[in-house]
This record gives structure tokens, C-alpha cells and sequence, in this order.
């Protein structure tokens, strides 16, 4: 029968004035304590305290201890970092606390931290609980006992076994279970922890390891339950669950020995020592060992000295908690020998173990941890006279022997017993008066006690001075010694890495307040590793201006999934690439005896990843080819099928690529264009000749193939071949997922946040509006929320039961510009921090000693509040919590006032597209239209490049449906001098040994051009003659060898009628600029070009013709050789000779130099209004393009004399054109036929250009 136990404790104290109740002690200080001592060992499930009774007295905060000896006490934990309990606020209140895990012991203390400032300490107290049933037994390390279970009442598919244990030691062996199959299972305790191993013979099949700091002589709970294959392994609160492999667990054990095991047993065991200490109430299958073994039943053997009571050994350790703490003992001279031991236990690498003064001022001696080592020094006047060091890794939170030992001149220091340190002194080494450990009290004191290293925070215990052993009670009582902040008669010594804090792989690391986690090499970032560095998609990294290439994709974000490294093709779509063992073409033959060939497919991401990438991907497909040549493939129509393929599930399919699932088809069957119509495959027509059957697979239910059966491959003749492709997805369902808020109190809502220790929450928003909550969840007292507060904060606010705590971030540009912005909000048990775009994050520490649990129960509320207040206006885009994205836009499709899905991307992504290509908006996302830009490439960044040879040519052809005589006289030309354009960009890449060399050639009707060409030393020079009366002139533009086969890019701009601009961007460039040449003339280049007399030294040049690269040629929005690489058939281009593309032209530094000088025309130059006609008359890019182009086609290919020809003609000039369709895609039509930067295009003319 269980009765309850209800204690009501009112004390009076010398100091309880009449009439009052409760506990008061005469001084009020922090060494006070109520201790309690209950009848027996008892079960304590809650207390309730109350202040001392009509006064002012009572505990705002205090400590719960327990003991089951009045000794060496342990500290209650409400969450493993809540140490205090919150008290009273008057007198008479009650304040209660349910125990989350109840307290068996006989003595608990109740320690005052605070009280009531303007009153004493005064504490009513009462505790309920249950009485509690204990069967104990003891071994001394040398004994054990042996169950032997009663095979008839085994149960195969379960087994459980429990037990509680203490112990002083930290490594023996607790439990060791045999089976008849040769397994051994054991449980030994091991450096304080327990392992737990699963073997046969010497090998290891499963090893766990589970809690820390077990030998601290109080009890702890172990259970290890076998579910058939699972087992759940529980030490105290903390369990880790792992499946057994699948050979064992099939047969039940036959001997289970506890306490140890024979000495054969424990030479496979890592501690080699049997269990020293206690077990208590030893259950396996609900049966009670203990009890049995006390009945002396046949199942149990007892072999040694077995008790079944548990001594006590009394141990007094003391705690260094604070940076003020130090214990400081009298010393007794001794004569010329002393002697100092101690045990200590710490996480830091570095504190004062002890320090004193030597006799007769002989210096002072400094025993410390150094870098986890302990070393000894004595200084005398500012000298080293002794330095020495032991041990290693002493930070290891293991207890540590030490002492220090002095006997004539020789001084030694010895660790764990035997690592020793020795040095001869020739003075005495003994204290003066007082020794000091720990740390230094106040020098105002006058104790004379300095400390130059850190201070111990550790524990400290077994302290002995000459032999003898101090007694820490006596110090604790002030009876013995001085001591502060010192926390007696416990050690108060916490693992943080047990259970680690750490995820994803994390390693921990701990001093004596905090821990560390080193998320190097484990893909994520954070105080626990709990945010991922990789994104969750190609087409994520895609809209961060990435190119194709392999990335590390993260699909669940800080979800369990790990990253893998796919390969993410960025051209029009995303495609994430998932490569598999045999991608190639594989060819069978016909082999007697084999009736089928198996293929299995191991791919480079694991069951879990492709399951996560199919499922998120917007579509999937993957390629699946069958080449036969008598080899049947379905067996259509009626047959059994030969062949066949395994899916994700396991599954066979008897469909193939390009049809649909169930089908037994394939693609010719679907389209009914087989080669034999009566099949539904064409190899189903068992045709001697090679066909094929092939297609893409895109239900994605089914994918990937994981095996493939091949049948038909046995007869005499046949032969065949498979292929199955990489899987290929595109498209980020939850990139794109989103929803539009219209109105303020409108928000959509989801299950309640997890969140209790990590939490990171992550979105996108765009919104016009000065403030607005992007989400909020509630629990009692706990909440957490994120919001705009203003058009330039973003607000991560929450409350774990330490109070509200405020995470800010600050922009120097508003956020309510309707462009997207990423939040990235993290909450866990160190800190929180919160980071908008890539502006500099906030992070805010956590308390040292505070809740850590976040504790949620209301509904999830997205774009508002539960109040309907401060809603947000705008868009949300892919919100994830713990890497788990939520639909919005399923929700929003049922919600009033939210609306699914939110367009408008190019304001945000716009800027991706490089080299003028432009931003077309698109459902889910955008695309960069690269028409307008000689480049290509999902960006328009990749460069289109050719390698040239003399021979090869390319004529660019304006089509019109009029021409002219060639012989059209000057005066007709002119008639259009009116029609002015405004500038010129003629831009190209070259790479080239060759010297000299024609780059760029500009001709006019009247013999007047500019040319930009290499001379023989590699220069760059500009040449040229703007009237026709006048001799060529030269300007050197560059002075460097800019034929050394490095890649140069030369720009032509004429800015306006009065100035050109030329630009030079090298690699290996060391001055600064632009080459500017400045045409101050009122004559414009007339741009008729005529096969008469061309300059001797540009015919020289061109005979030679050119070898070597050009990439990225333009002319305005023209882009000639990227029409005649990528789109000869569609584009008015003639090729002639060999002309391929190359990636000749990719190796220019992002960030060239350039050079720069600048040369004045305004000598050489006529003015306008002589008489003579004006040059570069047409308003059109196109009309240019014959003067420019034509030498840049010229110089490119250097493959004929010729100059550009235009004709013109006034005929149907200015009649109306036809609006022309609308062309988006990266095709030359659309800038051949109109270009939005030029004024009254005209393009009625013919124009013909040789490139």
C-alpha cells in the first residue's frame, strides 16, 4: 500500500520572536540551512514553502539538496541548468513545485540564496512524497552474482532489465549476459560512464555510450529494454536508441552475472575490474535478483563477499564555484619534511590548486594547472627558482590524485600515483603560516596570499596536510580554518557535453560555467551547430547568382537529413543531378546458362536525401534506354514481360521510358509510331537489325531505378544494351512556396512550434508597410515571436521563463521597399541571433543559469497575431522551422484575406542577370533573357568564344527588299545627313601571340576609318583619318606587349558627336584607367564602305590574316558571332571556313586593370557646315554595324581585304513597319530586327557585313 507523506516542519529558532511560526536562524547570511531527516530513504514528488508566520521574513530564491547520509550532497536541477527554485513574495502565499523527477533520499536542506531585503531569512516548508522499497546489495569488487533465467519463461521478442547503482569508483563492470549463440552483452561502468557493448569473442558488434560523472556516490537509473531489433538504453534522464544488427536477440540469455564477471570476462572489458559499490532493486523481466539472491534461491549463484546492505563511506568535498572562492588552512611546522594531498576534479584547463609563502621568506610556491598539466614554481624576488611539471589532461572532469612532498632538499609532485616530478632546492620548501587553496582572499586582508594565475573552479576533497585529514565539517561549521563562496560538503560538478548540446556531429567541449561546440567539417554553424551553411536546393543557390557546378545540398535545413554534394546544372531550370554507379551505355551478349542479367544502381545521395529531393522538386526525370538486336524488352502486347525495373519502393514496373506507369508500353507504344505497329515496343519485334526503345521516366513516385532485370538475352544472336540515366529534378517547391497578407487582420495558422531547446525559423518577406508581425506562438508564459517594428528593424523577441528577451537588428536602407528580404531568426540553450540579408546579425547570450525549455501550446500564427493586431501586409515566402517548411499556400487557398503565391521577382533578382541580359518574371522564380547580350548562360555570363584561323569568315546580312546601285553618287547619300546617331559600343575579347595584327577596322565612303590593330612590338595603337584631304595618323595607345597570349578585351564607345572612348582591360595591366581619345570635330565618320584603296598598312595586315581568340563581339544589342556560333540556321549569317566555339575567351580576371590615356583630335578636324557630307548619317544601329562590325568581323576573321558596304536609298524609307511579336527567348531575331536603344530605327535598308 502506498500512503502519501505529508510533512509540515515548523521550527523555532533562538530568534522567533512570540506568536510567530517557521524557521529563522539568528544571522541571516548564505551559510545557513535547514536540513530535514526522514525516518528512511522516501520519495519526495513536491514542496511547498511559505514565509515565517505574521512577519517579514522569507526566501525569494533558494537550493533544494538531498542525501541519503547527511553528507556529500546533491544539488535538485529542474532542467540540468536550473539550480534555484524562486520563492515566496509575502508571508503567507504558498508556492508549490511538482518535482519533474522525484527525489529519493533521507535528508534533504533547504539553502537561503535571497530573502526579503527589508526582512530575514523565514521559511515554512512542506514536502509531499510516497514511502519508497528498496532491495540493495553490495559488492567490494571482487564479487558477483549469477542468474541463470528460466529459459521456459524467456521472452524472445523483449527483454528489460533495470537497476539503480552508486559507486565511488569510476570504472568496473556492472552486468555481463551471455546467449548460447557465443554474444556477450555487457554494462560496465567506464571513466564514469556507462558502455554499453554488444560482442562475440573479441569482435565488437555495437558499442553506446550514456551519462557522465556516474561516480559520484549517489544513485542512478540504468534500463535497457529490447524491443525484438530496437533497443532504448536510458542512464538517468537521457536515452539513446539504436537497432540491434539483425543476426542477434534471436535467442534469450542464459547466465546474467552482476557486479562482474570471471577473470576471462573482464579482459575483453575496457575497466578490467569488477563493480565496487551498490546496486539496488535489480529487475530483468520483472524479476527481482536481489530478492531471489537473498531467498537463496537455485537460479542464483553468489561468488565472493556479497552484503545486501550498503555502507556509506563518508566523503566531504567541497566546491571552488566562483571566482572568489579559496579554503585557508593553518600550518604547523613540522620540521624538514612536509607533505600536501588532495583530489580534484575539473573542466579547466588552467586555476590555482594551491599556493603559500615559505619560512624565513625563502619565496613562494605556486602549484597550478597550466594548459590541463600541473606545474610547480618558486618565485623569490621576481626569480623562477624551481619550475616544474606533471601530469597531462587533467581537465578531463576525473578525479585527480595529487600531492606535493618535501623531505630533505628534494621536492616532488605526484599525479594519479605515478606521474612524478622532482627537483632539489637548497632552502627549506615548507608553508610559513598559512596554506591557500583554490585561491587568494582579498589582499586587503593582509593574508599575504597572492594569486598571478587563474582561480580554481573545480572540487576539491580527501585534503590532507602532513598525513592527517582535514576536517571540511569542522570548516564548514567556522570551527577550523577560513573559507568563501565555497559550497561544502557536495561537489558541484556538471557535465554540459553529457548529453551534448552539440548537433549534426558537433564536437563538445566544456570549462567549469559553459561548453563549446566545434562545428568545424560538420556543414553547420552556430552555438550548437544547429543551422545548416549549405542551401536546400540548386535552384536556391541558383537565385544567389550561382553557376553550374557541385554544391553541398541541405533538403531539411537543421532536420536530421545530412548535405550531400550533387551536381546542380543551372541552365534554363535547376537540375539537380544525382549521379549513380553506371550512367554508361552497357552492352550484353548472348551467354548460355544465364537467363537474366541484374543491374543494381548506387547512388551518391542515400534512400533518405533522394526521397527528400523527389518529394520537394517541382518535376523529375530520369533517362531509361533499351538497344536490342533480337532481344525482346515487354514482351507486347500479350506476353509476360523479359525486363523490367525496380523503383524507389522496391516495386518492379513494367513500363519504359517515355511511358506512363502501368502501361506495359513504351514510348513508340504511347506515340503508336512503333516499327512494327501490332507491338508496343519497338525491340518487341525481335528484329535482327538494332532498335532501341528509349525514354524518360518522370513519375516520381516511382523513381529512382534502383535495379534493372534484362531477360531476353540467352538465345543464339542476341545482344543488347541499357543505359540508365542520372536522376534529374528541377524546381524547389518550397523555395517558391508563398502567401500575400491583404489584410491587417488576416494571418493563417499551423500546429503548435517545437522548439523546446534549438529553434531557427527562416523566410522571405516583401511588404510596403512600416511594421507588421511575421509570426507569433504562445504558451502560458513561454512565447516567441518575429516582427517588422519599423521600416528599418526587424524584431526577434521570445520567453523561456527567464523573461522577455529582445533581439534587434537595425538597416541602414528600409525593408518595406517591395523587394524581398531573408530573416533568419535562431533560439537554443546558449543564445539567440537573428540576421537579415547581410547586414551584421545580433546575437544575445542566454542566462549561465536559466531555463532552456521553450515551452509552446497555443497555434502556430503566421502574418498576424491571436489578438488580430499588428498584422503584416506583404508577401512571406518559404518559411521553414526547424528546417520543415510549411505550406502557405495550401492554407491561403482557405483562408479569407490571404491569397497563395506572391509574383513580382525581378525587382529582388534582377540584378543576376549580367552583361545587359534582362529580367523576365516567371511563375516561380525568373529567367534572365540574354538576346540583347553576346553573352549566354543561365546569368547571360557565359562568354561565346572562337578560335580563328586565316580562311574562316562570317557575312552578316541586313535583309531588305530593296538595293541600290553601288555607284549610288554621294549626293544621294547625303540626303540623309539629317538622321544622326547618337553613339556607338562596339566591344570585343582577343587573345593572340600574334604581332602585328588588325583588331578593329572603321571605313567610310570617302576613304576616312579608324583602325585599332597590334603593331610589331605587340602595341596597341589607333589609327586613323577622319578627313579625306589628310594623312593617316597613328596615336599609341598602349605601350605594352599585348600579344602574350593573354586575354585583352578592347572597347569602342563613341559617347557623342564629339568624343570616342577606347578601353583596354588586361590581366597583367599595373596602371589604372581607360584609354580615351577625344574626337572634338564637328565631321562625323561617314559609314558607306567601298572596296577602293585601303591603307597599305592595314592591306599588309589583313594579308597576314589573324590567329587567335575573340569572345563577346557587339555592336550595340547586335552580337554577331554568338548568332553565328549558337544560331547559324536562324540568324542572317554566312560561315565560311571552320568556326566552332571555345572557351578560349573565359580566363579574364573578374576585376582587369585598365589603362588609360587620353590624345586630342581637335587639330585634325574640319567643322561642321563646309559643305562636304556628313558621315554616320543613319539613325540606326544597324546602319553602324556595317562600318564597325564588318571590321570587327574583318579583323576577327582577317580572312578577306574587304570593308563593309552599305547602300542606301530613300525609297520606302520612312514608310510605317509592322509591330513585330514579342521575343523573349536568347535568339539573335529579336536584336536583328529592333533595338530598343536606338532612335527611329530604319530598317527598310540592306546592309551587308563579312566577319
Amino acid at each position: 500500500m502506498v500512503l502519501p507523506l505529508y510533512l509540515i516542519f515548523y521550527f523555532i529558532a533562538v530568534s522567533v520572536s512570540k506568536g510567530a511560526g517557521g524557521w529563522s536562524p539568528l544571522n541571516s547570511n548564505k551559510y545557513q540551512w535547514l536540513e530535514i531527516k526522514l525516518e528512511q530513504r522516501t520519495e519526495i514528488t513536491a514542496i511547498a514553502t511559505q514565509g515565517r508566520y505574521g512577519s517579514s521574513d522569507w526566501l525569494t530564491r533558494y537550493l533544494l539538496m538531498f542525501s541519503d547520509t547527511g553528507h556529500n550532497w546533491r544539488p535538485y536541477r529542474q532542467e540540468d541548468s536550473i539550480g534555484a527554485f524562486s520563492g515566496n513574495s509575502n508571508a503567507d502565499s504558498v508556492v508549490m513545485y511538482k518535482l519533474q523527477q522525484p527525489i529519493i533520499a533521507q535528508y534533504i536542506r533547504i539553502l537561503p540564496l535571497h530573502w526579503n531585503p527589508n526582512g530575514r531569512i523565514g521559511l515554512r516548508l512542506e514536502a509531499y512524497g510516497c514511502q519508497y522499497k528498496s532491495d540493495v546489495v553490495s559488492f567490494d569488487g571482487s564479487a558477483h552474482l549469477l542468474f541463470r533465467p528460466d529459459p521456459s519463461v524467456s521472452l524472445a521478442d523483449r527483454d528489460v532489465l533495470s537497476m539503480n547503482f552508486k559507486t565511488l569508483l569510476n570504472s568496473g563492470m556492472l552486468v555481463h549476459m551471455e546467449e548460447h549463440s557465443g554474444h556477450s552483452f555487457t554494462l560496465e561502468l567506464f571513466r564514469g560512464k556507462l558502455l554499453l557493448q554488444l560482442r562475440k569473442g573479441t569482435k565488437t558488434h555495437l558499442s553506446a555510450l550514456l551519462g557522465s560523472l556516474l561516480d559520484d556516490q549517489h544513485w542512478h537509473h540504468i534500463r535497457v529494454e529490447r524491443i525484438r531489433g530496437l533497443v532504448n538504453f536510458t542512464v538517468d534522464k537521457n536515452t539513446q536508441q539504436f537497432q540491434l544488427p539483425e543476426f542477434h536477440f534471436l535467442n534469450s540469455f542464459h547466465k546474467i552475472s552482476f557486479g562482474g564477471t570471471s577473470a576471462s570476462g573482464l579482459q575483453k572489458s575496457h575497466s578490467r575490474r569488477n563493480f565496487h559499490g551498490c546496486l539496488e532493486n535489480v529487475l530483468y523481466n520483472d524479476i527481482s535478483v536481489i530478492e531471489r539472491a537473498e531467498e537463496q534461491q537455485l537460479s542464483i549463484t553468489v561468488s565472493g563477499n556479497v552484503s545486501f546492505t550498503c555502507p556509506e563511506s563518508i566523503d566531504v568535498p567541497v566546491t571552488f564555484a566562483s571566482p572568489g572562492s579559496f579554503l585557508a588552512l593553518p600550518w604547523v611546522s613540522g620540521g624538514e619534511s612536509a607533505s600536501v594531498s588532495l583530489q580534484f576534479r575539473t573542466w579547466n584547463r588552467a586555476g590555482l590548486l594551491m599556493t603559500f609563502d615559505l619560512q624565513h621568506n625563502a619565496g613562494t610556491l605556486w602549484l597550478y594547472l597550466s594548459e590541463a598539466r600541473a606545474r610547480l614554481q618558486i618565485h623569490k624576488t621576481g626569480r623562477i627558482m624551481t619550475d616544474i611539471t606533471a601530469g597531462a589532461s587533467l581537465n578531463d572532469g576525473q578525479w585527480h590524485s595529487l600531492e606535493l612532498a618535501v623531505r630533505r632538499g628534494r621536492l616532488a609532485v605526484t599525479l594519479d600515483r605515478t606521474d612524478s616530478s622532482t627537483a632539489s632546492t637548497s632552502f627549506p620548501v615548507a608553508p610559513d603560516s598559512q596554506l591557500f587553496l583554490g585561491g587568494c582572499p582579498d589582499t586587503e586582508g593582509g593574508s599575504g596570499c597572492r594569486n598571478p594565475f587563474s582561480v580554481f573552479q573545480g572540487c576539491m576533497r580527501l585534503i590532507r596536510t602532513d598525513g592527517a585529514l582535514v576536517d571540511l565539517i569542522r570548516v564548514q561549521q567556522m570551527l577550523f580554518g577560513n573559507f568563501s563562496d565555497l559550497q561544502m560538503d557536495m561537489c558541484g560538478i556538471v557535465d554540459r557535453c553529457s548529453p551534448s548540446r552539440c548537433e549534426h556531429g558537433g564536437r563538445c567541449s566544456q570549462s567549469w560555467s559553459t561548453f563549446h561546440c566545434n562545428c568545424s567539417a560538420t556543414g553547420y554553424s552556430g552555438a550548437t551547430c544547429h543551422s545548416s551553411i549549405y542551401e536546400a536546393s540548386c535552384e536556391a543557390y541558383k537565385h544567389k547568382g550561382n553557376t553550374s557546378g557541385f554544391y553541398y545540398i541541405d533538403m531539411d535545413g537543421s532536420g536530421p537529413i545530412k548535405p550531400q554534394l550533387i551536381y546542380c546544372n543551372m541552365s534554363d531550370k535547376a537540375w539537380m543531378v544525382i549521379q549513380h554507379n553506371n550512367t554508361e551505355l552497357t552492352k550484353l551478349k548472348a551467354s548460355s546458362g544465364i537467363n537474366q542479367h541484374l543491374a543494381h544502381f548506387n547512388y551518391s545521395a542515400d534512400a533518405e536525401q533522394i526521397q527528400a529531393i523527389i518529394t520537394q522538386a517541382e518535376y523529375c526525370e530520369q533517362e531509361l534506354s533499351y538497344h536490342c538486336k533480337k532481344s525482346r524488352l515487354l514482351n507486347t502486347p500479350d506476353g509476360a514481360p523479359f525486363s523490367w525495373w525496380v523503383g524507389r519502393s522496391g516495386e518492379a514496373h513494367m513500363y519504359w521510358g517515355g511511358a506512363v506507369p502501368g502501361s506495359q508500353q513504351c514510348a513508340c507504344g504511347l506515340q503508336e509510331n512503333c516499327v512494327h505497329p501490332e507491338h508496343f515496343c519497338n525491340c518487341d519485334a525481335d528484329s535482327k537489325e538494332w532498335l532501341n526503345d528509349s525514354g524518360l521516366l518522370s513519375h516520381k513516385e516511382h523513381l529512382p531505378v534502383r535495379a534493372l532485370a534484362v531477360g531476353d538475352i540467352n538465345r543464339s544472336g542476341s545482344e543488347a544494351a541499357y543505359r540508365v540515366g542520372p536522376l534529374q529534378c528541377y524546381g524547389d517547391n518550397n523555395f517558391w512556396n508563398a502567401a500575400y497578407f491583404n489584410k491587417e487582420t488576416s494571418y493563417l495558422h499551423f500546429p503548435t512550434f517545437h522548439g523546446e531547446l534549438s529553434a531557427d525559423i527562416s523566410f522571405l518577406f516583401k511588404t510596403s508597410s512600416s511594421s507588421g508581425v511575421f509570426l507569433e506562438n504562445l504558451g502560458i508564459k513561454d512565447f516567441i515571436r518575429i516582427e517588422l517594428s519599423s521600416p528599418t528593424q526587424v524584431l526577434f523577441s521570445f520567453d523561456v521563463g527567464n523573461g522577455p528577451l529582445e533581439v534587434k537588428v537595425e538597416t541602414a536602407s528600409a525593408l518595406n521597399d517591395e523587394r524581398w528580404h531573408h530573416v533568419r531568426a535562431e533560439r537554443n540553450v546558449k543564445e539567440a541571433s537573428l540576421y537579415v540579408d547581410h547586414h551584421p546579425g545580433t546575437v544575445q547570450k542566454a542566462p549561465a543559469d536559466g531555463h532552456i525549455h521553450l515551452q509552446l501550446n497555443s497555434q502556430l500564427f503566421v502574418g498576424g497575431t491571436a489578438s488580430r493586431q499588428k498584422g503584416f501586409l506583404g508577401c512571406i515566402r518559404s518559411l521553414k522551422l526547424n528546417g520543415k517548411t510549411l505550406d502557405l499556400e495550401e492554407r491561403a487557398e482557405i483562408t479569407p484575406g490571404v491569397t497563395p503565391g506572391c509574383p513580382g521577382h525581378c525587382s529582388s533578382y534582377g540584378d543576376l542577370c549580367q552583361n545587359h541580359g534582362s529580367c523576365v518574371e516567371d511563375h516561380s522564380g525568373f529567367t534572365c533573357d540574354c538576346s540583347l547580350s553576346p553573352y549566354t548562360g543561365t546569368f547571360c555570363h557565359k562568354d561565346v568564344s572562337a578560335f580563328f584561323k586565316p580562311g574562316t569568315s562570317v557575312t552578316y546580312t541586313f535583309k531588305e527588299p530593296y538595293k541600290l546601285n553601288r555607284n549610288v553618287s554621294a549626293q544621294s547619300s547625303s540626303i540623309y545627313s539629317d538622321l544622326t546617331l547618337r553613339g556607338e559600343n562596339v566591344s570585343l575579347s582577343f587573345r593572340t601571340s600574334q604581332a602585328p595584327a588588325l583588331l578593329l577596322y572603321v571605313s567610310s565612303y570617302y576613304r576616312e576609318f579608324l583602325a585599332v590593330l597590334l603593331n610589331r612590338n605587340g602595341h596597341l595603337d589607333v589609327k586613323y583619318k577622319l578627313q579625306h584631304n589628310r594623312d593617316a595618323e597613328v596615336f599609341r595607345a598602349s605601350g605594352r606587349n599585348l600579344a602574350n597570349g593573354q586575354l585583352h578585351r578592347v572597347s569602342v564607345q563613341r559617347l557623342g558627336e564629339t568624343s570616342t572612348k577606347v578601353t583596354i582591360l588586361s590581366p597583367d595591366c599595373s596602371c589604372g584607367g581607360d584609354i580615351e581619345i577625344s574626337l572634338k570635330t564637328q565631321t562625323q565618320l561617314f559609314l558607306i564602305a567601298e572596296s577602293g584603296e585601303v591603307d597599305p598598312e592595314i592591306a599588309r595586315l589583313n594579308a597576314l590574316g589573324f590567329t587567335g581568340c575573340l569572345s563577346v563581339v557587339q555592336f550595340n544589342s547586335i552580337s554577331p558571332l554568338k548568332a553565328a556560333l549558337l544560331y547559324p540556321d536562324t540568324s542572317p549569317v554566312i560561315v565560311t571556313g571552320a568556326l566552332s566555339e571555345s572557351s578560349c575567351g573565359s580566363s579574364l580576371p573578374t576585376n582587369p586593370y585598365a589603362a588609360e590615356t587620353t590624345h586630342s583630335l581637335a587639330d585634325h578636324v574640319g567643322t561642321v557646315g563646309t559643305g562636304e557630307p556628313i558621315v554616320n548619317a543613319i539613325n540606326s544601329d544597324s546602319a553602324l554595324i556595317g562600318g564597325v562590325i564588318a571590321v570587327v568581323i574583318f579583323v576577327s576573321l582577317a580572312a578577306l581585304a574587304v570593308m563593309a558596304r552599305f547602300l542606301y536609298r530613300r525609297k520606302e524609307t520612312f514608310q510605317p513597319q509592322e509591330p513585330k511579336a514579342e521575343k523573349n527567348d536568347d535568339s539573335p531575331e529579336t536584336p536583328f530586327n529592333t533595338d530598343p536603344n536606338s532612335q527611329s530605327i530604319i530598317s527598310d535598308n540592306q546592309k551587308e557585313y563579312f566577319i
